[in-house]
C-alpha cells in the first residue's frame, strides 16, 4: 500500500500546525491512502473470473450469423490452449461456449459479467476485446450480427468506436462505423463491414487520430495508447493475453515509427 497522501498531509500539517498539525495531517492522509488502496483492490479483476462469460460470448458471436464454423471453433480451442486452462477450466470454457451457441442465449447479462469483472481497468478490457475480435474476424469480413455484439461489448467496457477501429486496424482490417449506433445495433448510414486492408494497418487509425493531426497530438495519442496497452500492466492475466498485449504494443510502436519517419520528427 502506498503512503503518498499520509506523507504529504503530514508535511503540510507540520508547516501549518507544527507537530500537532503533522499528526492530524498524517491521520487524514492515512485515511485517504487506505481508501485509495481499497478502491484499487476492488478494481483488480479476479484471476480466471472471465473464463465462463468470455467463452459464452465467443459461442454467441460464432452462432450469431446462424452457424458455427470450424474457423470459429478453432479460435476458441486455440485460446483455451494458449491460456493454459486446466481440465476443470477447459470443461467450463467448453460448456460456456456451447451455452452461448443456443438460440435463446442473451448476450447482455454475459457482457455485464465481463464489464463487472474488468471494472474500471481499461487495460483489462482490451485483451477481452482482442479475443472477441479474433472470433468476429475468423471467417473474414464479418456480418452485422457479429459486429453488433462486438460493439455492445465495447460500449459496456467504455471503449469508443474510434478505439475499436484502432484494434481492428491492428489486425489488418479497415473499418468505418457507417452511421450512428443505436442501443441494439446500427442506424443512420447502415452497416459497413470491416474489410481486410491489403496495404497494412493505417498508422493514423492505429493511433486513433486524424491524418491532419499536428505533431503534438500524434505524440500525446501515442503516449496514451502505449500506457493503456502495455503488457506490464496486465497483472495476473494468462500469458496468452499478455502476448496479445505485446502484439498490440508492437503495432502501436510500429505505427508511431511510420508517422515519425513520414513527418521527420523525433
Amino acid at each position: 500500500m502506498s503512503f503518498t497522501y499520509t506523507l504529504w498531509f503530514a508535511f503540510f500539517g507540520l508547516l501549518i500546525g507544527h507537530l500537532p498539525g503533522a499528526i492530524t495531517g498524517g491521520i487524514l492522509g492515512f485515511v485517504f491512502d487506505n481508501l485509495r488502496h481499497s478502491q484499487r483492490k476492488q478494481a483488480t479483476p479476479e484471476a480466471g473470473g472471465f473464463v465462463g462469460p468470455l467463452f459464452a460470448l465467443l459461442g454467441a458471436v460464432a452462432k450469431s450469423d446462424g452457424r458455427v464454423s470450424e474457423a470459429e471453433i478453432a479460435v476458441a480451442e486455440r485460446m483455451m490452449a494458449r491460456m493454459g486452462l486446466d481440465a476443470a477450466q477447459r470443461q467450463q470454457a467448453i460448456a460456456s461456449f456451447n451455452a452461448g451457441k443456443q438460440p435463446e442465449f442473451d448476450v447482455t447479462p454475459t457482457i455485464d459479467e465481463l464489464r463487472r469483472w474488468a471494472g474500471l481497468r481499461r487495460d483489462h478490457a482490451f485483451p477481452v476485446l482482442d479475443v472477441v475480435i479474433d472470433t468476429v474476424l475468423a471467417e473474414g469480413n464479418p456480418p452485422p450480427e457479429k459486429m453488433a455484439i462486438l460493439r455492445q461489448l465495447a460500449f459496456a467496457l467504455r471503449v469508443s468506436d474510434m478505439e475499436l477501429m484502432a484494434l481492428m486496424a491492428m489486425k489488418g482490417y479497415a473499418w468505418n462505423t457507417g452511421g450512428t449506433r443505436g442501443r441494439q445495433g446500427y442506424g443512420g448510414g447502415g452497416y459497413v463491414p470491416p474489410r481486410r486492408n491489403t496495404q497494412g494497418p493505417d498508422p493514423y487509425v492505429v493511433l486513433g487520430i486524424e491524418r491532419g493531426a499536428d505533431d503534438r497530438t500524434v505524440k500525446r495519442a501515442y503516449r496514451k495508447l502505449i500506457s493503456e496497452h502495455h503488457p506490464d500492466r496486465l497483472g495476473d492475466l494468462p500469458e496468452a493475453m499478455r502476448r496479445q498485449a505485446e502484439a498490440r504494443a508492437s503495432e502501436i510502436n510500429a505505427a508511431y515509427e511510420r508517422i515519425k519517419a513520414e513527418r521527420g520528427f523525433k
